[in-house]
């Protein structure tokens, strides 16, 4: 099967170049090359000395100066380079988000509408009467996953009359968690009763957890065409960079089956990337996809997995698109036991990354003693393996781990629902230990995509209601901007270990200039951080700057 320019082999993806827009020019490899003159600013470059700059100039698509002088700038650059005066406003490297779900954001049926940066039913019902503004009439409007009602004043869903107040002319379907509950409006509601197994909808258009809420789900994702994944994968492209996420390490999905069984975080894993890549195909990417493969093996053939390790190609792709590694999920019992170490003896012996992630205060224990007993036979501490979420590990757990050769991710995503006073995760005890440690939101079904989010919970431990829920574990601003940058390349692979993270001569040019200070805005203004001007190796994607 042939899509566009870009090859799909049974189990792997295989990529070859994308085409050149107007917009910037493309090289053979298929990667973005732009020229940018930035100047008047105050950069935080994350380089290794966290030196603070004026100046950074971009020539195709490299960052070939880092300083003080324009003068000195220019002499790098071509004549015609494109000027862009900062007004005195803080910038830094692009983001890396190292743990989301991108892919299945790009893939959600109806006009999806992120309501992760909305504090009040009055905010919710402003996104979508924005969204109603570009959505074709009698459209859906969605809303699936990556908030929580606790974030609203109101602590709860809107009703059916509220959303019809905001969108009359719109059906509505707004659903949290994986699998509910949800609301619609009345549009919404005639269509879903009129299904021919409708879920049961009240008068204030309430739709239960689980099942009932799979039905609706369901009937929205039947109506989805290529052509509105597509435009769907545009719209999570342009929403990332709005918020200066430029580069995504995927977590994948769980298998689709169909059925009213599935929830926000189901997809079909054979074909959720094809709109994806077809985008790029179109040189319409605009941000950096790092695509890790999600199993759920439960025989101790482990067949998806040695399937994946035979067809496809750990790190292949361009500075925009490449494949990853196995996780979140390897196999169904992530936890450990027997099918679960003979698929990591198996990703140990083809050199393979590996992700797992971990909920409990069990569970990270064992995997890392599963990873242990792998090491003896066949050595992993190269390969960089990887625990997420870790929200109750000990300094124990971590020096095991670390003596392993792997790391660990950290999503806030107790923010949203979680309580106290432990929740995690234990961000404090994790950088003074030193082990390997990036952030990831985790979005966009329990957690929140947005970075600014995450790091309001890990400088202040409060979640969504401004309880305190973490206390002890808080870290600082610049450490929280550290694990979203220079140490998050670690997670990517050694392809883009020296290319991503920080703003230095030689890497690629990402930068993100913010709407304020992030070091000296209120605690509570970080959660209103936005970039207004996004750049992607010296192109400019996202602009509300000039």
């Amino acid at each position: 099967m042939k899509l566009g320019s870009w090859p799909v082999l049974c189990l792997g993806i295989l990529f070859a170049p994308i085409a050149p827009v107007a917009a910037y020019t493309a090289s053979r490899d298929g990667n973005l090359r732009g020229n940018l003159l930035l100047t008047n600013g105050k950069i935080h470059t994350q380089s290794d000395s966290n030196d603070i700059v004026s100046v950074v100039a971009i020539q195709d698509g490299r960052i070939v100066y880092v300083g003080d002088s324009e003068e000195d700038a220019r002499k790098e650059v071509d004549d015609s380079v494109p000027h862009v005066d900062l007004g005195g406003k803080l910038a830094v490297p692009g983001l890396i988000d190292c743990h989301n779900h991108i892919v299945l954001m790009g893939n959600r049926p109806g006009y999806h509408t992120p309501l992760e940066n909305a504090y009040s039913i009055a905010d919710v019902q402003g996104a979508y009467q924005s969204r109603a503004e570009t959505a074709p009439g009698g459209s859906f409007i969605t809303t699936i996953g990556g908030f929580h009602p606790n974030q609203f004043q109101e602590t709860r869903l809107p009703t059916l009359k509220e959303m019809d107040d905001a969108v009359p002319s719109h059906p509505v379907f707004i659903s949290y968690g994986f699998a509910g509950p949800a609301v619609t409006n009345s549009l919404g509601k005639t269509f879903f009763e009129a299904l021919e197994d409708p879920p049961t909808i009240d008068t204030d258009g309430n739709i239960a957890f689980g099942t009932e809420n799979g039905k609706a789900l369901l009937a929205l994702r039947q109506q989805l065409t290529f052509e509105d994944r597509k435009r769907g994968v545009a719209d999570a492209m342009a929403y990332a960079a709005s918020l200066g996420v430029t580069t995504h390490l995927d977590q994948g999905a769980f298998a689709a089956t169909g059925t009213p069984q599935d929830g926000a975080a189901s997809e079909d894993l054979y074909s959720m990337h094809l709109p994806w890549l077809r985008v790029y195909d179109d040189g319409e990417g605009i941000i950096r996809l790092r695509i890790n493969f999600l199993h759920m093996d439960d025989t101790a053939d482990v067949p998806t997995v040695q399937q994946r390790l035979l067809n496809t190609y750990q790190f292949f792709g361009n500075d925009m698109v490449r494949t990853g590694s196995i996780g979140e999920f390897a196999t169904a019992d992530y936890a450990g036991g027997p099918v679960f170490e003979e698929a990591a003896l198996r990703i140990a012996r083809a050199g393979w990354r590996l992700e797992v992630h971990s909920l409990t205060g069990t569970d990270y224990q064992t995997q890392i003693q599963a990873f242990e007993r792998v090491d003896a036979g066949q050595n992993v501490t190269d390969l960089r393996w990887v625990i997420a979420h870790v929200p109750l590990i000990t300094e124990e757990y971590l020096d095991r781990l670390k003596k392993l050769g792997g790391g660990v991710n950290l999503s806030g995503w107790m923010y949203l629902a979680g309580t106290g006073p432990n929740a995690g995760p234990p961000y404090r005890t994790i950088v003074d230990n030193g082990i390997p440690a990036g952030m990831g939101g985790d979005g966009m079904q329990i957690a929140p995509m947005n970075p600014w989010v995450q790091a309001y919970y890990a400088t202040t431990g409060k979640n969504a209601l401004g309880e305190q829920i973490n206390e002890g574990q808080q870290i600082s601003r610049e450490e929280a901007l550290r694990l979203y940058t220079r140490a998050n390349q670690w997670f990517l692979g050694k392809p883009d270990e020296e290319l991503l993270g920080a703003i230095e001569v030689g890497r690629l040019g990402d930068v993100v200039v913010l709407n304020e200070d992030y070091f000296t805005v209120p605690d509570d203004g970080l959660k209103d951080l936005r970039s207004v001007l996004t750049v992607v190796s010296g192109v400019v994607v996202h602009d509300e700057l000039r």
